[in-house]
């Protein structure tokens, strides 16, 4: 397919519930809600609409709600440029996240059936493959995840594969353990956060990620730490990548641009490992300025200007 997009993304896409409270409350305790906003979210939306910003052709393949949420999300990410048309609706409540926001700490908590029905429809096979890179997370229900993952197992797909959240975050509604050791066998380019990274290293008894990793054959990963930058494993070793000091208005949907603009310079141009975790870090950055998970979402120019 001539016109097929250069980025998919498979998984969730949400409305987000953001409420700012005088402080996170402790089990058994309380706080007060100062402000209510709501937003959308979701990471295979995030990740989207951060491409799609960059200006790449841009596609996604997942489910929401026949109800206003899912208007909302369906309205956004065409105005945002990504291509909806893989996008189903059911009769289930459109899956939604409630945000709560502290002392520049959160907590988030999901509710909603729709991201936990998808499934790969027949004719989402061609579109996966025509694709230059489809990104997916472990939040991707088994259903969905094992056909995709059978697809990157023989190479007809090049996945990037973020982990996400802890495996006991992920119980009974994503990916099963055995499946996401599929895929970070088989995907092109693993991305991970410290809390996640940890509980699965724990998972497998192992301490040492680096060569966790290598031992599981990948050659591309992006081990990320906030603030404290990024360690790139790449086919010839391991390379630090600092963050961008600014200022941070909400740190929301900064590791789902980071994966956007990861796979579009690492995957999509070729770039060298440092070129491709500079420019990331730099998307990661200018999104941490705005408000919400796609408030601060740069175009290629901003973020160069940032790198420059």
């Amino acid at each position: 397919m001539a016109d097929a997009p250069e980025l998919v993304t498979v998984g969730g896409a949400m409305v987000d519930r953001y409420y700012t409270l005088s402080n996170l409350p402790e089990p058994d305790g309380g706080s007060y809600v100062r402000e209510r906003r709501d937003g959308v979210g979701g990471v295979a939306a995030n990740v989207a609409s951060a491409a799609a910003r960059l200006g790449r052709d841009t596609g996604i393949v997942s489910r929401v709600g026949e109800d206003a949420a899912g208007d909302t999300v369906l309205a956004d990410l065409r105005e945002r440029g990504v291509d909806t048309d893989r996008v189903r609706r059911g009769p289930e409540e459109s899956t939604y996240s409630l945000v709560f926001r502290a002392d520049g700490e959160r907590m988030v908590v999901t509710g909603g059936e729709s991201c936990a029905a998808l499934a790969l429809a027949e004719g989402d096979r061609p579109y996966l493959r025509d694709a230059g890179v489809v990104a997916a997370t472990a939040y991707v229900p088994e259903r969905a995840a094992d056909p995709l993952v059978a697809m990157a197992e023989a190479d007809e797909v090049t996945l990037a594969f973020d982990l996400s959240g802890p495996l006991a975050e992920l119980a009974d509604r994503a990916m099963t353990p055995a499946t996401i050791d599929r895929a970070v066998g088989a995907c092109d380019l693993f991305l991970a956060g410290e809390v996640a990274l940890a509980a699965y290293l724990d998972h497998h008894g192992a301490d040492d990620p680096v060569a966790f990793l290598r031992e599981r054959g990948v050659e591309r990963a992006a081990l990320t730490r906030g603030a404290d930058g990024a360690t790139l494993l790449t086919p010839d070793g391991t390379l630090e990548i600092d963050a961008f000091d600014v200022e941070v208005t909400d740190a929301t949907g900064a590791g789902d641009a980071f994966l956007a603009a990861l796979a579009d310079a690492w995957l999509l141009d070729g770039n060298s490992p440092e070129e491709a975790g500079r420019f990331a870090a730099a998307v990661a950055a200018c999104n941490c300025r705005g408000d919400g998970a796609r408030g601060g979402l740069p175009t290629r120019e901003e973020a160069l200007a940032l790198l420059r």
